[in-house]
């Protein structure tokens, strides 16, 4: 799948962003809380995009660092490790195109001991 590539467009009234238009996905708003992370993760069977809502931090997309603030943007594809930490409470919106499916989230790092060993070898 293509990644996502946000549109916006002006109208009288002021704008809007589309993200997807006629394609299946599975769509979150993720709320991260300030000095937490999520795992650092990645899935076998789903891309994700990330569009950040609110607040600050940081994400881990393959072996690149990137800032969070409200308006960035990042696409994920599969089988790539990566990883959000807030630095203060962050909303971020995901889109994941594929199987969303929870078992899906090979976790190789996690803060809360969530770590599966059995998972962590990619096919």
């Amino acid at each position: 799948m293509a990644p996502i590539t946000p549109y916006t467009e002006q109208r009288p009234w002021g704008d809007f962003i589309e993200f997807t238009r006629n394609i299946s996905s599975t769509v979150k708003i993720i709320e991260v809380k300030k000095g937490q992370a999520l795992s650092k993760q990645l899935h076998h069977l789903r891309e994700e995009f990330w569009y950040v809502i609110s607040g600050t931090g940081r994400a881990l997309v393959g072996n690149e660092e990137h800032p969070l603030s409200p308006g960035l943007h990042w696409f994920i594809p599969k089988e790539v490790e990566h990883r959000i930490e807030a630095i203060e409470d962050l909303r971020v919106l995901e889109i994941a195109l594929g199987d969303a499916e929870e078992n899906d989230i090979v976790r190789l790092e996690d803060n809360y001991g969530r770590v599966d060993n059995s998972q962590t070898t990619t096919s």
